[in-house]
């Protein structure tokens, strides 16, 4: 950009080096009303960081639907032959805005999607499930990973204190201490909800869903080596690895599929479909090819597009709905509530957040607001225009409340509602060999950096629990034989 220096208000500046002084050596007088303003500004660049996924990357892009699924669900973007403008981002969960982004740890795959009927986000991870079920825990779980109080370290011992405490843990610890815990780069990770949703379809039928972007690049990992190497060398391995890639013009891609569950299948599946600690196994409910997303276009600024990005699962368009997952409906809470804190109550008029269809809100005022509501008067019902609910169009089946007791159904014990018995399986049978040599490498490594007896005690039994096999290796391991 060429032209004249201005300040904030477009009024030219007369030096960009010099304060004004009485005289060449003389003290700054009050009236360099440009130095004032770029104190003041510089004072009040950053916002808070986001207390959990505060170290990320992202780009924007376009998701085209490549396979008919109208027969579950009538959002718009999922329709035949639909493109619609996206912005993706990807981050650690634990580390702050300055940590190294290959440090083992899930990895947040945030999707915003601008549809005509106004944004849809996506909240996952690079797994398809998580250490909790129920969000009175999240906030325990996550300071537990975060560092401590008394001398501002990260620490093993509390992870796995947490860790063994909270046997629904297991399945996504063992995630994590496996290969897919340092993804070799965002571009080599898959996605998911993690979270189950609810689709209904044009003709009113309810569907119970969970989203995978399979990576088109392929998965790979970073060795614990490699990574440790990297952290030190490059802390932004994994921002600028994509940055880079969208830049010399290869554009990474995901292929998204759902698995779907017939709405009435849920209250006697054998284990509870909406506990986010558990997976829907693919024989019973496979994969189905919905479309393809792909990053093209790194963000003219990162601040502005990047830290200002806001995603929130309650973004639900129609056609879309929540399920009786409890962490899902805590987080319909929590991420709004988040925004409004580090960003403000008009996040949503930001660039990255501001929707691509018409906004006709009753919302008004706060600060930083600079779209006025459109309406004749700011409330409803008004006798002087302005919008209506369009009830007919946009009105929702009564989500799953005919179920009757579907809350209460959903979390009653089930024959396979144990916390060991996919981590085994995991183990057992998805992992080869080698993958289980490095899993049991990784939890060993970790359990020896400043665990506790008494954790690691624990810890040892939490892996028998899981595999006996795998858990006497590493009990060896850290015993020293």
């Amino acid at each position: 950009m060429t032209g004249y220096t201005t300040n904030n208000a477009g009024i030219p500046v007369e030096s960009d080096e010099h304060s004004l002084t009485v005289g060449p050596d003389g003290p700054i007088l009050l009236q360099d009303h440009y130095l004032i303003e770029k104190m003041a500004q510089f004072n009040r660049e950053r916002v808070p960081e986001r207390v959990v996924h505060a170290k990320g990357g992202g780009a924007y892009g376009v998701f085209e639907v490549t396979n008919d699924v109208s027969q579950y669900t009538k959002a718009d973007l999922f329709q035949p032959g639909r493109r619609t403008g996206m912005l993706a981002r990807f981050s650690t969960v634990a580390g702050e805005q300055g940590s190294p982004d290959t440090w083992r740890d899930p990895r947040g795959f945030a999707l915003k999607f601008y549809t005509e009927h106004g944004n849809y986000d996506m909240v996952g991870n690079n797994t398809p499930v998580f250490f909790v079920r129920d969000p009175s825990k999240f906030q325990d779980f996550i300071r537990s990973q975060k560092r401590r109080p008394d001398n501002g370290l990260r620490d093993h011992d509390m992870q796995w204190d947490f860790w063994t405490l909270s046997p629904e843990s297991a399945h996504q610890v063992t995630w994590l201490m496996g290969d897919r815990g340092i993804p070799r780069s965002w571009r080599h990770m898959n996605g998911y909800s993690s979270h189950t949703y609810m689709w209904v379809n044009g003709g009113g039928e309810r569907f119970w869903v969970k989203y995978h972007f399979k990576t088109d690049q392929g998965i790979d990992f970073l060795p614990q080596e490699e990574a440790d190497r990297l952290a030190g060398e490059d802390g932004d391995f994994h921002r600028r690895d994509l940055f880079d890639a969208i830049e010399r013009g290869e554009a990474p891609t995901w292929t998204m599929y759902v698995q779907v569950m017939p709405f009435d299948d849920a209250p006697d599946y054998r284990f509870n479909p909406f506990d986010l600690t558990k997976v829907w196994p693919h024989g019973d409910y496979p994969l189905i090819e919905v479309g393809r997303m792909t990053l093209n276009r790194n963000p003219e600024d990162f601040f502005v597009h990047i830290e200002q990005a806001a995603f929130e699962p309650s973004n639900l368009v129609p056609g879309i709905g929540p399920s009786p997952d409890k962490m899902l409906l805590g987080r319909l809470f929590s991420y709004p509530d988040t925004h409004r804190y580090r960003i403000g109550p008009n996040y949503v008029q930001l660039p990255p957040n501001r929707p691509q269809a018409p906004v006709r809100s009753y919302a008004k005022d706060g600060p930083m607001r600079y779209e006025p509501p459109n309406t004749a008067r700011p409330y409803a019902p008004n006798s002087y225009g302005g919008p209506e609910a369009d009830t007919a169009r946009f009105g929702e089946p009564d989500g799953w409340a005919t179920a009757g007791e579907m809350v209460r159904e959903a979390y009653a014990l089930r024959s396979e509602d144990d916390d060991w018995g996919q981590p085994g399986t995991m183990v057992r049978q998805v992992l080869d060999d080698a993958a289980r040599d490095r899993l049991v490498g990784n939890v060993t490594g970790h359990l020896l950096d400043g665990v506790s007896r008494p954790v690691l005690d624990r810890a040892l039994q939490y892996w028998r629990n899981i595999d006996k096999n795998v858990g006497d290796r590493i009990a060896t391991a850290v015993n020293g034989g």
